[in-house]
């Protein structure tokens, strides 16, 4: 251990025995009166918790792509909306027939 000084002091060394209780700890009386065992409840918050953040990023994909088409049917010109273009450099030759 280190003190307050900075100096490496021995640490205390304490004898011990586990105690052992009549109850699980991982038992916990629900309100309902019946036993929840903490793991479970751990794994139910945690799956709900995925559930919501993926329902909220399932949501703001949705509202982004909403947004970007809305802005595209804005901006799309007199003729309609140009989905595609495409722009080609043509070399034309003229034969001789003999």
């Amino acid at each position: 251990m280190v003190d307050e000084d900075g100096e490496v002091t021995e640490g205390e060394v304490v004898d011990g025995l586990p105690v052992v209780t009549e109850r699980a700890d991982v038992l916990e009386e629900s309100p309902a009166g019946g036993a929840l065992s903490v793991p479970g409840v751990q794994a139910a918050a945690l799956a709900a918790t995925g559930f919501v953040a993926g329902a909220c990023t399932v949501a703001v994909v949705k509202r982004h792509r909403t947004k970007k088409a809305a802005k595209k049917r804005k901006k799309a010109g007199p003729l309609g909306e140009i989905v595609g273009s495409n722009s080609f450099l043509i070399d034309v030759h003229l034969l001789k027939r003999s």
